[in-house]
């Protein structure tokens, strides 16, 4: 029964006919279940309307009745339920009172299902009333119940209580009448069950399960629990349907399976599925490994095969994740790849979030690397048990694991964090390990690995890889036969049973070891010397124990949740109410324990009854906890209408604004978190813990939800940056220092240095948190604020605002692409006509004398003249760092186009500001405008920019953006941007490091996510009566938080009091009881952390996944992930290496840097090319000028090189191995024709590493271009060694004779050769020069160490010298006045020196020469560095040196 059945009409007592054309109340309108606009349109018709009298006639009919007539006719309101397709009753019922009674269906599947399922409550109801399960007045409750469930079908309770959210749910409808046919059809079973048992038994621990008593007792047990549904959900025990589902699949894959949480109901579902399926296909191979035949000391080979697959797959399930969703896109995108396809009209085309594409990746590793790793493992495994290992080593080889487990598991999980936590025991004051920023008050840099964290990952590598399998193992090898053997569980529930413990014990090893070395030892201990009669053999122990031990755990944290919480020497009483329910608590303890068992059993929270000491249980939840998938969703331009922008501009708000801050933050956890836990980081953890992250201005909640082998799925939840008064006192309580407490009691007599006073000691231990770590480092954005009204108050610096403003849209527009094309726009050029006149001037009033610097007070206005006086330079200047300057006198188009823009610029100023710029508030209104980009072209004369609007996008909008930071640097250095040299410098450098734009961008958000190094913004922030505008500058750095771990129990049960508070009980108090300030538990921050509108936060962030492979420093301990692509790469490097090693060692007077190389450049006569590789990026050597004879010089590479050879990090790696050269093996050779080739351009890189050399033509230097008596020399070089090595067999390196023409060299010798020459080369420089060379003074100068010209690499960027060339004070004496006007910032115009970069060295000033010419002006030697054309001085020890340059 439901409202899309109906059909509203209108019946009058003039029996007018009715028509279906029409929508009035003189007609009727059939109403179809498709139909949902209609019915909208019916639902939302005012009540009023309904019952007064016939006042909404159609027109054609209110015309005949006049205001009597009107009154006198009355209309009664029905809705028409459609029995047959032309049968239908008028049922009397308005809206308002139809909805009280009926719920409003929207689809026709819930009237389906709730039809089902209200056959299914009367049939399964029957059926048990008829089998006579109840009698007397327990029949009439049993039919009050089936009465409510199919009650609640056609109107449920709204809101209920355990109702996740606010307004009606439909879900929570069918809970009824689902929770009861479930309870009847277990009660049928469990009856069925007691009166057919079979004759076998299955008994554990000394309990027969299949006892008809015990059957019998559950059966009973449901049938009260049925009858008290009224109770039960009233009270809210039972949670709406996906709910439980999702919570009952959740818990079966953890307790049974050894799984890990759950994201979502899919998730769930996924999950569970995959576990049945790896425990069907094990299932077959242990199964046929106990119908074998077991000897007592050999194990049947298809058991150990069985082992091993059971490792492999326990190791596979536990890396990945419970969310099928990405793994789900990834194949989607190999099966079926979609090209992306932009909008290049679009601005958020160019906006990609890369995090999809970044956990896409990692989860294609991890798939590679299991592959492998999986097969490696089953392998190994295989092995070990195969060989009787097992068995033969019996009983000595247990009790060594259970030792090495208790050890091991002892210092990793519970030595090493005390002593890492910063009060350790709660009686030391400060961390007995200390990180090396510990001490430090500002990082500046990444945390640096410590050597406990390479313990800890190792110790955890091997307790969860090596122990914790080998104890399985051994457990499945003893007790496999005895489990399955007739007296047990016989074969085929034996074999099962044996499976399912097995990949839960692994499984849960694999993914959380923290407190299985606990259940270990316990239960060896338990069992083995205390009550050994009640094994069920350690198999089956262990996996019981595991189960227990983890709702012991659980009960533990409820425990101390409830006796910190209720602790009567800190209790905060919120309100009267806390005060009466403190005492009225204290009778109910033994309740309260009660309830803390049951709610451990069922892992549902406990939570305190409005927050008093009083505590109830809640309904069952998942870890998840939130039942919504709750995100914030950020407002800004993308998501929002152009008109609401331009006029209430939404979003503005703080609250807003930062919360972007709190996703970058996201972003930073996900790529280090599952590291930083894995290297003991945040301490001990589990599933479900909560973190809180505070620093200076974020303050964050951070839960755990899944953690899985090298992953940790989390979800981050930021509070406000001016949180509330409670907020703040519980910050200060976490922030604050205990080493000063020197109380004892009611004394105060001091305490042992570094160690906890009494009070201090006493008061840790009574709190749910605990401070972990205070010095956690993680990269993010610190920021300043700076209040733009103070920064623009006088009108001398609005004069400077306007002036940058000027010169920034010069700059843009000079520095365009398109400024040929607007130069040459005829429209543009029309309408610019009158600008061009030299005596135009605009007068428009909006220009103001106290702000515009070029206006011209005898015109009173802008003239052109005056814009020339003042910007003329700066346009030339502009113009002449252009490729092809452009004319640039007065009268020219370019400066044209710059005062036409300028004029435009300032006029859009002045009208954003209302034509009052001389008010500062108007003033700021009109420059936020503009930088949102909020641009109104009011006058006739700037039409002319409508021909190209990139004019705006590209110059205007950049200039008023710009002009702001140029602004703030103004305070730094007033004068410094006079010139514009450097002002342009400075524009260039800002472009290249800073982005610039309003918050309400998505390319703000896009910047920010993408880790930019520098961010400015103008905010204009309206919230809470303020009306301000700030100056946002962010600068990316790495950030200090203190990590504080909450009791999850706590957490949980907080927020279970809030939702319940809020959704069901409705109360709305601001100031509620429930939510102020309890330091003890951090009340407020957890009520503050809840889904809004329970909560307030500012930012909760999707359920994010961190994986391991992400994290450099672990990588830097285990390695990256083993795939065959790696495995193939490390192979291939290696044979490259040996290669390079073995040549070195074959290679007279080579070395092993140049044994392999390849690729390098040749002559010119032979039109070499570099490499066929596309991605090689070398550069070609210099070339000798035509008229050079054989005498000519052997000059270094005058062409330009790359800043950056494009190098991997494994070539990165081998190049950083490679020994370098002597210097006496590489002297210089005379001055020859042959094509000189450096370093880089023999070397060819590839993804896996260096090619090796190839004898192609093209990279060969021919033997006829040299001198002869260097072909001589050759010769007898060559011959001497192969008279030396004859017979061995050994590669000749040396080069032939110079009589064959054609024989030549290859480029990846050219080092061998040089070595070859040796002092003749040196001599017959100077006897075979001809006269009429001459060379640059960087070909003549060259610096010489040991007689070798030789290469460097600057490692030390502050080692660089850059105003050493325009010292006055001429500290050095330069080679070449040329060389010295090059050398410096002055003349690297927009380059500059970067790590990385090399170049060979032409000059050296040494300390205390004799030659003043190489004398160094400090204690240290100083090099000068020739890069492509540039010169760089920098500091000997900033450079790394290459070797020998030939």
């Amino acid at each position: 029964m439901s409202l899309v059945n109906f059909e509203p009409a209108a019946r009058r007592a003039s029996n007018i006919c009715d028509t279906d054309s029409h929508v009035s109340s003189s007609t009727s309108v059939r109403f179809y279940p498709h139909d949902m606009i209609r019915l909208n349109r019916l639902l939302t018709i005012d009540t009023d309307l309904l019952e007064q009298q016939d006042i909404d006639l159609s027109p054609d009919l209110a015309a005949t009745y006049g205001p009597t007539e009107e009154a006198a006719q009355k209309v009664k309101h029905y809705y028409r339920f459609w029995v047959l397709p032309q049968l239908w009753i008028g049922i009397n019922f308005d809206r308002l009172t139809l909805l009280a009674l009926f719920d409003r269906n929207r689809e026709i599947l819930e009237n389906i299902l709730a039809v089902v399922l209200a056959i299914l409550v009367a049939f399964l109801g029957s059926i048990l009333l008829i089998q006579g399960f109840f009698r007397d007045i327990w029949v009439f409750q049993f039919c009050l119940v089936i009465a409510s469930c199919q009650y609640s079908l056609l109107k449920s309770v709204q809101p209920d209580s355990s109702s996740p959210r606010h307004g009606h749910n439909r879900i929570i409808a069918y809970s009824r009448p689902v929770y009861f046919c479930l309870c009847c059809g277990l009660i049928w079973l469990l009856d069925y069950g007691s009166r057919n048992l079979t004759t076998s038994k299955f008994k554990l621990y000394g309990v027969t399960f299949t006892n008809p008593l015990v059957l019998l007792s559950a059966r009973d047990l449901v049938i009260v629990f049925t009858l008290c549904f009224p109770i039960v959900f009233f009270i809210g025990l039972l949670p709406q349907v996906n709910t439980f589902v999702m919570y009952l699949c959740e818990q079966l894959d953890i307790h049974i399976f050894g799984g890990n949480a759950t994201t979502s109901l899919l998730a769930a579902l996924y999950s569970f599925l995959c576990s049945i399926v790896a425990v069907a296909l094990l299932y077959g191979l242990c199964y046929g490994a106990l119908r074998d035949s077991w000897d007592g000391q050999h194990v049947p080979v298809l058991f150990s095969v069985f082992c091993g697959l059971l490792v492999a797959v326990s190791y596979h399930l536990s890396r990945q994740s419970s969310d099928p969703s990405v793994l789900f896109s990834l194949m989607q995108s190999k099966i079926f790849p979609k090209a992306d396809e932009k909008n290049p009209e679009d601005p958020l085309s160019e906006v990609k979030d890369p995090l999809p594409e970044k956990l896409s990746n990692s989860v294609s590793e991890r798939l590679q690397s299991d592959l492998v790793v999986c097969v490696i493992i089953g392998v190994l495994y295989f092995a070990i048990h195969v060989s009787t290992v097992f068995t033969a080593l019996q009983p000595a080889l247990k009790y060594v694991l259970y030792a090495l487990v208790g050890v091991v598991g002892l210092v990793t999980h519970y030595v090493l964090p005390q002593v890492r936590k910063q009060l350790p025991w709660h009686c030391f004051s400060r961390p007995l390990l200390r990180t090396a920023e510990h001490s430090q008050y500002e990082v500046r840099n990444a945390a640096t690995m410590m050597w406990f964290e390479k313990l800890h990952v190792w110790l955890l590598f091997v307790e969860k890889n090596i122990i914790y399998p080998l104890i399985v193992l051994n457990e499945l090898s003893s007790s496999a036969e005895t489990i399955a053997s007739p007296k047990k569980l016989d074969t085929e529930l034996g074999a099962l049973m044996i499976t399912i413990a097995g990949l839960k014990l692994l499984r849960s090893s694999f993914s959380s070891p923290t407190y299985q070395y606990i259940t270990v030892i316990f239960t060896v201990l338990f069992f083995k010397f205390d009550y050994e009669a009640f094994s069920e053999t350690m198999l089956l122990d262990l996996f019981f124990m595991s189960i227990l031990f983890s709702k012991l755990w659980e009960l533990l944290y409820k425990l101390q949740f409830v006796y910190t919480y209720v602790a009567p020497w800190q209790i905060t009483w919120g309100s009267a109410f806390h005060a009466f329910a403190q005492p009225f608590a204290v009778p109910h303890s033994a309740m309260l324990f009660v309830q803390a068992i049951v709610s451990a059993f069922f892992s549902t929270p406990l939570n305190p009854f409005l927050g008093s000491a009083i505590f109830i249980t809640s309904y069952v939840r998942p870890v998840k906890f939130w039942e919504r998938d709750y995100n914030t969703k950020r407002v800004d331009h993308s998501n929002t209408r152009l008109a609401s922008q331009l006029d209430r501009n939404p979003g503005s708000d703080d609250n807003n604004l930062n919360s972007i801050f709190y996703e970058h933050l996201t972003r930073s956890l996900q790529h280090s978190l599952c590291g930083d836990l894995l290297l003991g980081r945040w301490g001990n953890y589990s599933t479900g813990d909560c973190f809180i992250l505070a620093s200076d201005y974020l303050n964050a909640l951070v839960h755990l939800i899944e953690i899985g082998n090298g992953l940790v799925t989390f979800q981050l939840r930021g509070l406000e940056f001016r949180g509330t008064y409670c907020q703040q006192r519980e910050v200060e309580a976490i922030t604050e220092g205990v080493e000063e407490d020197e109380g004892f009691c009611c004394c105060e007599p001091g305490h042992v240095p570094h160690v906890l006073s009494f009070n201090a000691a006493f008061g840790q231990r009574w709190l749910a948190w605990e401070v972990v770590v205070t010095k956690y480092i993680l990269e993010g954005y610190s920021i300043t604020d700076n209040s733009a009204a103070s920064m623009l108050q006088v009108f001398d610096l609005r004069r400077v605002l306007t002036t940058y403003y000027v010169k920034g849209i010069i700059y843009y527009v000079t520095t365009s692409s398109k400024l040929e094309e607007w130069l040459a726009n005829e429209t543009m050029q029309e309408g610019l006509r009158l600008c061009a006149d030299r005596n135009y001037v605009d007068v428009d009033p909006t220009f103001n004398p106290n702000i515009d610097e070029d206006y011209d007070h005898r015109l009173a206005g802008i003239s052109r003249e005056s814009f020339c006086v003042i910007y003329l330079s700066w346009i030339e200047y502009c113009s002449s760092r252009r490729a092809k300057p452009l004319d640039v006198d007065k009268d020219s188009s370019l400066v044209t186009l710059c005062y036409g823009l300028c004029v435009l610029g300032r006029r859009a100023l002045g009208t954003a500001s209302h034509h009052m710029s001389s008010n500062l508030e108007s003033f700021l209104y009109g420059l936020h405008a503009l930088f949102k980009g909020d641009f109104r072209i009011s006058s006739v004369r700037d039409e002319w920019i409508f021909a190209d609007m990139e004019l705006l996008r590209k110059v205007v909008v950049p200039g008023i953006r710009m002009s702001i930071k140029l602004h703030q640097d103004h305070f730094t250095s007033p004068d410094e941007y006079d010139d514009p040299t450097v002002l342009y410098e400075a524009i260039v450098s800002h472009e290249k490091n800073l982005v610039i734009a309003h918050e309400g961008d998505p390319a703000w958000r896009s910047a920010v996510l993408a880790n930019s190094p520098s961010l400015l913004a103008l905010r204009h922030v309206m919230d809470d009566g303020t009306n301000e505008y700030k100056i946002i500058m962010l600068n990316r750095r790495y950030l200090s938080f203190r990590v504080i771990k909450v009791n999850k129990e706590c957490v949980r049960g907080l927020w279970a009091g809030q939702q319940q508070e809020l959704v069901f009980l409705r109360n709305r108090n601001p100031e509620r009881g429930s939510i102020q300030n309890a330091k003890q538990a951090l009340r407020n921050m957890i009520n503050s952390s809840c889904d809004q509108p329970i909560g307030y936060p500012i930012f909760v962030s999707p359920l994010t996944t961190s994986y391991s492979d992400s994290h450099d420093q672990l990588k830097e301990i285990l390695g990256g992930p083993i795939s065959l692509g790696n495995i193939r790469n490390f192979i291939v490097s290696t044979w490259h290496r040996l290669r390079k090693g073995c040549g070195a060692g074959c290679n007279s007077g080579g070395n092993i840097e140049d044994s392999d190389t390849g690729g390098g450049t040749s002559c010119p006569g032979n039109s070499a090319v570099t490499a066929s590789d596309p991605h090689n990026n070398v550069s070609q050597g210099s070339t000798g000028h035509p008229g050079q004879g054989a005498g000519s010089g052997l000059h270094p590479p005058t062409t330009s090189y790359p800043p950056t050879l494009g190098t991997s990090h494994s070539a990165h790696s081998v190049q950083s191995s490679l020994v370098r050269q002597s210097p006496a093996r590489a002297s210089m050779a005379s001055q020859s024709s042959y094509c000189y080739s450096s370093r880089h351009s023999s070397l060819r890189m590839s993804t896996t590493g260096f090619v090796p050399c190839r004898r192609s033509s093209t990279s060969q230097i021919s033997l006829r271009n040299l001198p002869s008596s260097i072909q001589s020399r050759l010769s007898m070089v060559n011959q001497m060694e192969a008279a030396s090595q004859g017979g061995m067999g050994c590669v000749q390196h040396g080069l032939p004779s110079s009589s064959s023409s054609s024989q030549s060299i290859p480029a990846c010798k050219h080092h061998t050769l040089v070595a070859f020459l040796g002092a003749e080369g040196g001599q017959g420089s100077a006897t075979e020069a001809q006269p009429g060379n001459t060379s640059s003074p960087a070909n003549i100068s060259h610096a010489r160490k040991g007689e070798v010209i030789y290469r460097v690499q600057i490692v030390d960027l502050s080692q660089i010298l850059e105003g050493i060339n325009v010292s006055k004070r001429k500290e050095l004496h330069w080679p070449d006045e040329g060389i010295r006007l090059k050398a410096g910032r002055n003349s690297w115009k927009d380059w500059s020196p970067q790590e990385g970069m090399e170049g060979h060295v032409v000059h050296r000033w040494v300390p205390c020469s004799r030659d003043p010419s190489t004398r160094s002006h400090i204690d240290k030697t100083v090099l000068l560095v020739q890069i492509d054309d540039k010169y760089v001085t920098i500091i000997e020890t900033g450079v790394l040196e290459l070797g020998a340059e030939v």
